[in-house]
């Protein structure tokens, strides 16, 4: 799975616009994953609007993870889920998960990070890096020094997480994030499509800088 640009769902940060809409428009725009992150839905719902999130991210190429609900996740045949730290113990979802999905968990220390690894972690989500609004749990920001303390540590993909947007994405992938995630920075954004193909150019040529010999 390409880690490069994950974009987070948020029916509450995109502006009265349909999920699935949000969704169309972050894969046209170049989103490696979609992870499907509505913490007020019902199952029901998460499983209707899941499906059609399946059939999209499939269609896309890209990655498909369900946030917290390893229930939803199972249902609808998506690549993985994400737990954070209040969820379900790493080593449970791991072993109700099963070895063919992928669990990615949110660290905010190096401490966690070794601790999820562990316990079965194939990718994590460390932050907040920068200060956020989207995610009122969030917590004080880390900065990107984490991400680089964390990859000496382990070797398993890290995305960083919290309040990247166009003018800092460089800045994470240069400290040796695999990809960056994101909410109010796509699903807000005036033009999705637009602002998801514009990060992903930031990753990517930040990447290929970074691989040049010196």
């Amino acid at each position: 799975m390409k880690y490069d640009l994950y974009v987070v769902t948020s029916s509450e940060l995109s502006r009265g616009r349909d999920t699935l809409e949000v969704v169309q428009a972050a894969l046209a725009g170049g989103a490696t994953i979609i992870q499907l992150r509505e913490k007020h839905w019902p199952a029901r719902k998460l499983v209707e609007v899941g499906r059609e999130i399946r059939r999209l991210t499939l269609k896309a190429g890209a990655g498909f993870i369900v946030n917290d609900r390893l229930d939803v996740a199972l249902a609808l045949e998506a690549d993985g889920v994400h737990i954070g730290q209040e969820d379900l113990p790493v080593d449970v979802a791991r072993s109700l998960l099963g070895p063919g999905k992928i669990l990615g968990v949110s660290v905010g220390s190096v401490e966690e990070a070794k601790e999820a690894i562990a316990q079965g972690a194939d990718y994590l989500g460390v932050g907040s890096i920068f200060a956020t609004t989207s995610k009122a749990d969030a917590g004080p920001p880390v900065g990107v020094e984490l991400i680089r303390q964390i990859k000496e540590k382990v070797n398993v993909p890290v995305v960083g997480i919290g309040g990247i947007n166009l003018s800092n994405a460089a800045q994470v992938i240069e400290a040796g994030a695999d990809g960056v995630a994101v909410i109010s920075a796509v699903v807000s954004a005036d033009d999705i499509e637009s602002a998801a193909r514009a990060l992903l150019k930031v990753v990517q040529a930040t990447k290929a800088r970074l691989a040049r010999p010196r």
